[in-house]
């Protein structure tokens, strides 16, 4: 048991001290409570400055054995968090908070990823900028520490912002993917797959990148898809190299004038052809299969082999085989054991192999490889083709396939059994729509290359040994070191360790290899620890649907083969984070939202600088850092107001999250920090009249039949609300939490119930004030506990300066069914609702005022809408509202009538009014056409293809009111015209 007191100095305009008792995650009410007023508005900075992460207040006792665990999906330290991972670790925040709630032990596990490729490429870059150094010129150890230093600065910022965000993380868990722990897990997970036979080195032909001189996973590979001719800008090539042209050139039969014409996009790699394919029915060809063609810069046979790999339509249907620069060419020749030729080296350069073209570049060898087969007269010509170029994200190359000595993992039996695990329901993805990308990936999985040519990484626990007395036949040990290697091979070769010599790999390893352990990792493994029988396997992974197979699948074969268990049993997956247009956000492009320039506001300025930054870093160049002002500009030309960390959750949570991408639009932020200022003026709304009324009379626990019918009313919309919100959470529908949220507390709660109660609060003595009194305060009770895992720091803030009647306990756990729902109740209500509705549109169309005193007569066959006339005129804010049954149904002249269902509604006209439309009605048929001219040209301009891609969002904003208007004038005129004819 602890105290909290509130002190009379902490907060201004506080009427009188508060003290009461938090026990077993109540807080109990000790003497009569007085209420200190919030401030006049709600503003962010100052609700999230006072309490940071709101962890420790929503948090009843445990109820449940089983914990809710989870694991962050780690940031790369590369850089910043963009609204990509914002969304991530809101969703993750809310399911979290949501648990805890209900009296579950929850775990969630925050981490760091080293993205050894991303990382390194970003290091060089900003050395090269500041020092004009390469990593060569500091060598591999003062690097490494280069990058130590980087990763400490990132991480320390990743942490603030998500700090920022408002999520309640496990910090005390923190990791790392190169810290003491995960290595050692990684080294243990790299020897027991090499051990068990899962692990090989051999020539295969992987991703490589040029500029990099690395291997790269096939996630670092972006597909440029072309239509035809197109110039691309090649790191390292002053001119743009031209891609879509498809090449045709002639194999000269062996002993014959004939000649087999192949079509190729890259002519600098028949250098390596070894073969040349036709589909086995293609009649053209059918008799030179078994013959020989002449290779012109070899002076070597190669052979023409069938296969029904090769499209017939495709080119000249003749197809080159080049086995150590293709994939389907590489299992082609083990099919018809054909040797491989490498003609490209790590560098991009033509090898040795490549004769008089030895040494020059792969695409300058290409004009030449042409300019030679024209002079040998074997050229027939180009023609446009559409395709697709490999090009490598980090140093945008383009990628080179080649064969080289790599490690790497079998995968077919563990993605066999992944597969297996969905298909009999031990494995859940949500949405189920990815079980389909699921299964195609994992049944034509090929073996994962998990070795990268880096420095910066998870260095290979692999040793080549040999005796010192015979380096003939060396061996690959897999150990933890150098010692743990030569012990191992004593024991293969029968000699001494002493006698052993044992060279490690210079690789590093995949960085998606070490995230795969993160489950089970992040719990100790390889060591049976408590945490890790208890937390592991995890409740729920989530993650962007993106990364489904580079991550989420290894992580299910890496851990269902090491640790004997399923990592977790459900995925959750959402999509991908974009702009208000729906571009994909790009720093280039200059519509990357920072969650924190969201959260506190950012200047056009600010924004600007942080752009100018990154091109000083060397992240952004001089072409990207202007087209990113420009972006800004026209995006963002008054950059964006503070909206808090609560409304930038709620924004991100009321999107559906299982669409393939999420538009994200600053300007629905700002509408729901408006919102949270709703929220905070109602509870400001209560707490005064509950201090008025304490002093008049006990307020005690409502007999629910005593209440009035708003009571009622409001505490069924409240129970929908609840029943709402945890069904869309169980079925992560956020979107439908977030609108149950708001219809209950901004249009239901705010703008129609409370309007209803200031009638019965006036009267501070009576049973009505009472009601009110106990409702209001329940509705923001429960109202504020449930949007807590959405809301976290405003839930906090309001909720605890809710007032306690004597004897109450504040409860902390999130609600639970409340059994209040009266949809009969409801329709009256709703039919109540139509006739306020259209008055309000009846006083607008004819500008009636308050100093107008409005008067209405409302004819109707609705025996339950007799009992709310005072409702009516409150919410209506007229001066007098009647009743009348239906067969009164009598309009005055002086009355303009509107119908809604089995209700007329009469509303006088004002002398002043009624003299004004007479004396505008003959010109209103001449205004209403004009406006629709008016009309017609801003549509047709907004509408057109370019217009929300190139007009700003403070354009946009300026049209688009300016339709709303004119609409509202002609709709204005169009309902004065009838009514008063009617």
């Amino acid at each position: 048991m602890f105290r909290l007191y509130c002190k009379c100095s902490v907060y201004k305009n506080q009427i009188s001290a508060v003290r009461f008792v938090v026990r077993r995650g109540k807080c109990s009410k000790i003497s009569k409570l007085r209420v200190s007023e919030l401030d006049s508005g709600y503003v962010p900075h100052k609700v999230e400055e006072e309490f940071g992460i709101a962890d420790d207040y929503f948090k009843p006792p445990l109820q449940h054995a089983k914990p809710f665990t989870i694991v962050l999906p780690p940031p790369n330290i590369t850089g910043t968090l963009h609204l990509g991972h914002a969304l991530t670790a809101t969703i993750e925040d809310v399911l979290t908070r949501w648990n805890r709630m209900q009296g579950i032990q929850t775990v969630w596990v925050p981490g760091f990823d080293h993205a050894g490729i991303a990382t390194q490429v970003v290091v060089e870059k900003r050395l090269l900028k500041e020092c004009q150094k390469t990593r060569h010129d500091l060598g591999r150890e003062q690097f490494q520490r280069k990058v130590w230093e980087w990763k400490e600065q990132n991480a320390h910022i990743i942490g603030d912002q998500l700090r920022r965000l408002g999520v309640s993380l496990n910090w005390e868990r923190e990791m790392f993917t190169m810290d003491e722990k995960r290595s050692i897990a990684v080294q243990e997970a790299f020897i027991k797959l090499f051990e068990s036979g899962l692990i090989y080195r051999a020539d295969h032909l992987v991703n490589w990148s040029c500029v990099l001189q690395s291997a790269i996973s096939d996630i670092e590979v972006e597909h440029l898809s072309l239509d035809g001719p197109t110039h691309i800008s090649v790191p390292g090539y002053e001119d743009s190299i031209e891609f879509g042209i498809l090449t045709k050139f002639a194999y000269k039969i062996e002993d014959s004038d004939e000649e087999l014409v192949v079509a190729t996009t890259r002519p600098e790699t028949m250098l390596g052809d070894v073969a040349v394919a036709v589909h086995p029915e293609d009649d053209r060809y059918s008799r030179y299969v078994g013959r020989h063609l002449w290779h012109p810069f070899r002076k070597e046979k190669i052979p023409v082999i069938r296969d029904d790999f090769v499209s017939k339509e495709f080119g000249t249907g003749a197809v080159k085989i080049t086995p150590a620069h293709d994939h389907a060419d590489f299992e082609a020749a083990k099919r018809h054991s054909l040797p491989s030729l490498q003609v490209i080296d790590e560098t991009g350069r033509l090898n040795t192999e490549c004769g008089q073209f030895k040494g020059l570049r792969r695409f300058e060898a290409r004009k030449v490889i042409v300019e030679e087969l024209s002079r040998l007269q074997l050229f027939r010509g180009t023609e446009d083709h559409a395709m697709i170029v490999p090009i490598c994200s980090r140093s945008k190359d383009v990628v080179e396939l080649l064969a080289r000595p790599q490690w790497f993992v079998k995968c077919a039996d563990m993605a066999a059994r992944s597969v297996d695990e969905v298909k009999n329901g031990n494995l859940k993805i949500t949405p189920k729509i990815f079980e389909k990308t699921w299964f195609d990936w994992l049944e034509n999985i090929r073996d994962w290359c998990i070795s990268r040519q880096l420095w910066w990484g998870h260095r290979i626990p692999a040793y080549l040994c040999y005796p010192s007395s015979d380096a003939s036949s060396p061996t690959w040990i897999a150990a933890m070191s150098e010692d743990e290697a030569k012990k191992k091979a004593s024991a293969k070769f029968g000699v001494d360790a002493e006698a052993i010599v044992a060279k490690r790999d210079e690789d590093v390893l995949d960085t998606w290899f070490s995230s795969a352990l993160q489950p089970f990792a992040a719990f100790g493994w390889p060591e049976e620890t408590k945490d890790l029988s208890k937390f592991y396997p995890l409740s729920l992974m989530e993650t962007g649907h993106d990364i489904l197979f580079f991550w989420v699948a290894r992580m299910v074969m890496l851990g269902t083969q090491l640790t004997g268990k399923l990592p977790f049993n459900e995925i959750l997956l959402h999509g991908i984070v974009c702009d208000a247009h729906g571009r994909k956000m790009s720093k280039s492009l200059g519509n990357v939202i920072a969650p924190e320039d969201v959260i506190r506001g950012v200047t056009l300025q600010e924004m600007e600088n942080t752009s100018k930054a990154s091109h000083s870093s060397g992240i952004l160049s001089e072409e990207e850092l202007k087209k990113s002002i420009r972006g800004q500009q026209k995006m963002f030309p008054q950059g964006i107001p503070e909206c808090g960390s609560d409304a930038l959750r709620f924004t991100l949570m009321s999107h559906n999250i299982k669409s393939h991408y999420i538009n994200f639009d600053v300007n629905e932020c700002y509408t729901n920090k408006l919102f949270c200022n709703k929220i905070w003026q109602a509870t400001r709304f209560t707490n005064s009249w509950f201090t008025t009324i304490s002093d008049a009379q006990d307020i005690k626990k409502a007999k629910f039949d005593d209440l009035l019918s708003m009571d009622r009313w409001i505490l069924s919309r409240l129970s929908l609300m609840v029943s709402n919100t945890q069904q869309g959470l169980q079925n992560y529908d956020f979107h439908k939490c977030t609108t149950a949220l708001k219809t209950f507390l901004y249009y239901d709660f705010c703008d129609i119930y409370l309007e209803t109660t200031k009638r019965g609060l006036r009267l501070s003595n009576s049973p009505a004030a009472s009601g009110h009194c106990w409702t209001l305060l329940t509705c923001l009770d429960v109202g504020l506990r449930t949007l807590a895992p959405f809301m976290p720091l405003l839930s906090r803030h309001l909720h605890q300066r809710l007032p306690l009647l004597i004897g109450e306990e504040r409860l902390l756990d999130f609600p639970k069914d409340l059994n209040w729902r009266d949809e009969s109740l409801e329709q009256d209500i709703n039919d109540m609702m139509d006739v306020v509705i259209a008055i309000r549109r009846l006083k607008k169309i004819l500008n009636v005022t308050a100093k107008h005193e409005p008067k209405v007569r409302i004819f109707t066959s609705l025996p339950s809408l007799g009992s709310y006339s005072e409702t009516i005129m409150d919410l209506s804010a007229c001066h007098e509202v009647n009743i009348l049954g239906e067969n009164l149904n009598m309009v005055s002249s002086d009355e303009i009538k509107d119908t809604v269902g089995r209700t007329t509604i009469c509303l006088a006209v004002p002398e002043d009014i009624k003299r004004a439309i007479e004396i505008d009605f003959p010109k209103m048929e001449i205004k209403k056409e004009k406006l629709f001219r008016q009309l017609e040209k801003l549509r047709k301009m907004t509408c057109g293809s370019t217009y929300k891609m190139n007009a700003s969002s403070e354009a946009q904003e300026v049209h688009s009111k300016k339709i709303a208007k004119i609409e509202e004038q002609i709709s204005r005129i169009e309902n004065i015209q009838k009514l008063s004819s009617s």
